[in-house]
């Protein structure tokens, strides 16, 4: 399989500039014990470990290194919701000054496991909508960091599936059910399955064991495509939800590129990549000394459009030059 890129994007740049100390002249020389970086991810890092390095090049860019400027104690909850308190909690033994969250659930944990150290949350719902911030210029508590604009984005997801596959009449979404976001997510789709004039299901998985029998009551529904919307759950079940999806021959829509390197036809989102490195100057700010609440919370301003060629053949499917023209990411 060979993937074909185009030019990387990347966000808008903000006022989190790099400080006027360096890490070098703020710990190198001292004996106070280097400061502890904490991570919580949803996810494994055989799945999401390029998001653990991106944050660690953000860092050394930015001239901090582990091991002789900071401390880094990670934690992955490997897709399960059930370990994120207890994982949270032992992360907060260690009094990190600063601790790294994605998405959403480990950042709810997070929060009450240490409601006073500062967090940077990368790839979650919007935190003013989930009551994590007061708002996105001035968050004005504890939370800081980059929003994914999940629910901006799912009105989209289905235009951009009827225009590679516009026979699609009646379309499955997925839905997580433990995901805070959920109610705002739904009623995006549904806006978008009124605008665009087509029958919609939905089923709703909050557990691995869930997904599949969710699939197979859509599959029962006949529906003709499946829409993934944004999950922690889905992006750490990706590798099933891809094999189960192809088995009944729907071209898919996700929010991530790793689904279409997986095999699905399409995914629209954010960079993930470069999102963390983005989260590397919340880190930089917050061990010089910044508050986190006068830190505003960004928003991503470009995305990425992937495509797999290989499985839009398999399907049946020519894309169209729209959709061509358009892909950051094509897999053929």
């Amino acid at each position: 399989m060979m993937t074909r890129r185009r030019s990387l994007i990347a966000f808008g740049t903000s006022a989190l500039g790099a400080g006027a100390l360096a890490p070098l002249a703020l710990f190198a020389q001292t004996k106070t014990a280097l400061p502890v970086i904490g991570w919580l991810h949803f996810s494994t890092p055989e799945l999401d470990g390029p998001a653990f390095t991106a944050l660690k090049e953000g860092l050394s860019a930015l001239g901090w290194k582990e091991g002789v400027h900071y401390v880094m104690e990670a934690r992955w909850a490997g897709g399960r919701i059930e370990r994120l308190p207890a994982l949270a909690v032992e992360l907060a033994a260690k009094r990190p000054a600063v601790i790294v969250v994605s998405p959403t659930q480990p950042l709810v944990a997070m929060v009450k496991a240490a409601p006073q150290t500062a967090v940077i949350q990368v790839n979650a719902s919007d935190p003013v909508t989930t009551g994590f911030a007061a708002s996105l210029a001035r968050p004005g508590g504890m939370v800081t960091g980059l929003s994914n604009m999940a629910g901006d984005l799912t009105e989209k997801y289905l235009e951009l599936l009827l225009a590679a596959a516009p026979r699609i009449k009646r379309v499955g979404f997925l839905l997580d059910s433990t995901n805070l976001a959920r109610a705002t997510l739904a009623d995006a789709a549904r806006r978008s399955v009124v605008r665009l004039k087509v029958e919609a299901r939905f089923a709703e998985a909050g557990t691995p064991d869930e997904i599949a029998p969710a699939l197979a009551r859509l599959a029962k529904e006949e529906v003709q495509g499946l829409i993934l919307v944004p999950s922690p759950l889905f992006g750490a079940e990706r590798q099933r939800l891809v094999k189960l999806g192809n088995g009944y021959r729907w071209p898919m829509m996700s929010n991530r590129a790793e689904f279409v390197t997986e095999g699905a036809l399409l995914s629209y989102g954010i960079d993930s990549a470069e999102q963390f490195r983005r989260a590397a100057h919340y880190v930089d700010r917050i061990l010089k000394g910044a508050r986190p609440g006068d830190l505003p919370i960004e928003q991503p301003t470009r995305f990425v459009l992937a495509v797999n060629l290989k499985t839009a053949s398999a399907l049946g499917l020519k894309l169209p030059q729209s959709i061509l023209i358009q892909a950051t990411q094509v897999i053929e």
